[in-house]
């Protein structure tokens, strides 16, 4: 028996917050270089936090060694906490979907910061965004697959898959998010961009978002959510 409420879960890093800036930073403190943002989308994942071909050779010896490891880790796990943005208008999304009465609303994520469900209640607080607004906030290791803490969570709260939506930016978000019935809604200002969430992973370009306004227009008016100018840039 299905309840009557609806389920949104949003990714953190890439979709709610700008974590490429807050990698960007802790680089440069260690002398590294990631490089630009549309090269960084493009490459894969084994290889985006090494650079591309002209950053590799120095951020390799920047990286090599635990210790060395740990206190890039520790850097941007400060960063995270003090410095790292949400995305424009995701705030405005949250509490939108948070204040409707039948919206179930969370994170599910992967974040490599030290006590990442410490540091992401930190950064959410800086913008606003009390624990109290989420209904879970869910790290994975890497290890764990999210497709099935999708369908936990869409089975703890008895959601209908087909009132259920999954938002993120990579090609594990959209295959999760297919993979338990919920509709997924992607995005491209992430850590994967347009063409290769497109070309590569096949993700039908009618799911894809360009923008944290075009997401946010895009879930509530899949809600039935009015979206006004104060909320996003209301299409015309």
């Amino acid at each position: 028996m299905y309840a009557k409420e609806r389920l949104v879960i949003l990714d953190a890093d890439g979709t709610t917050i700008d974590a490429f800036k807050a990698i960007e930073t802790t680089f440069a403190h260690h002398g590294m270089d990631l490089g630009p943002l549309v090269r960084f989308q493009k490459r894969r994942n084994i290889f985006k936090y090494l650079g591309g071909i002209k950053e590799m050779p120095q951020n390799l010896r920047q990286q090599l060694g635990r210790t060395r490891r740990r206190a890039i880790i520790a850097t941007l796990t400060e960063v995270y906490r003090e410095e790292a943005a949400m995305f424009d208008g995701m705030e405005r999304l949250i509490r939108r979907l948070a204040e409707a009465p039948d919206v179930r609303v969370g994170i599910i994520t992967r974040n490599i910061t030290d006590d990442p469900i410490a540091t992401l209640t930190r950064l959410f607080a800086r913008h606003g965004i009390e624990p109290g607004l989420f209904d879970f906030l869910i790290h994975l290791p890497l290890s764990e697959d999210k497709l099935d803490h999708f369908r936990r969570t869409r089975e703890r709260y008895a959601v209908n898959p087909a009132r259920a939506y999954a938002c993120g930016d990579e090609a594990k978000d959209f295959k999760a998010a297919v993979g338990t019935g919920m509709h997924p809604f992607m995005v491209s200002y992430g850590f994967e961009d347009f063409e290769r969430l497109r070309r590569k992973h096949l993700v039908p370009t009618e799911l894809i978002a360009r923008s944290p306004d075009e997401l946010a227009w895009r879930v509530l008016h899949a809600l039935g959510l009015e979206a006004t100018d104060r909320d996003v840039a209301v299409p015309r």
